[in-house]
């Protein structure tokens, strides 16, 4: 079956930076596009960025433009999102999603 599986969050300061993967399996990974997106407890999840299938372009939300950068591996089955001068407002769970389909997440907390 189709699964995605996050790993990579953790605790970091303010202005620091972490990588995010997403494994996925069960599908043609190079044929999708391939999303990241967050939430927040008591917020509405958020789309972060996302990549498309054949060449590759991006896209991103406005408030992380500039400070994350989504990428794949087609070749390992694999979604990153790079994270950088990370704010406190960047702490969520990161979800990789695939169509209907989203991973179970990990938390990302930016904090002194």
């Amino acid at each position: 079956q189709v699964q995605l599986v996050e790993s990579g969050g953790g605790v970091v300061q303010p202005g620091g930076s972490l990588t995010l993967s997403c494994v996925a399996s069960g599908f043609t990974f190079s044929q999708w596009p391939m999303s990241w997106y967050r939430q927040t407890p008591g917020k509405e999840r958020e789309w972060v960025a996302i990549i498309t299938s054949g060449s590759g372009s991006t896209n991103y939300v406005d408030s992380v433009k500039g400070r994350f950068t989504i990428s794949r591996d087609n070749a390992k089955n694999t979604l990153y999102l790079q994270m950088s001068d990370l704010k406190p407002e960047d702490t969520a769970v990161y979800y990789c999603v695939r169509g209907n389909v989203i991973g179970q997440g990990t938390q990302v907390t930016v904090s002194s």
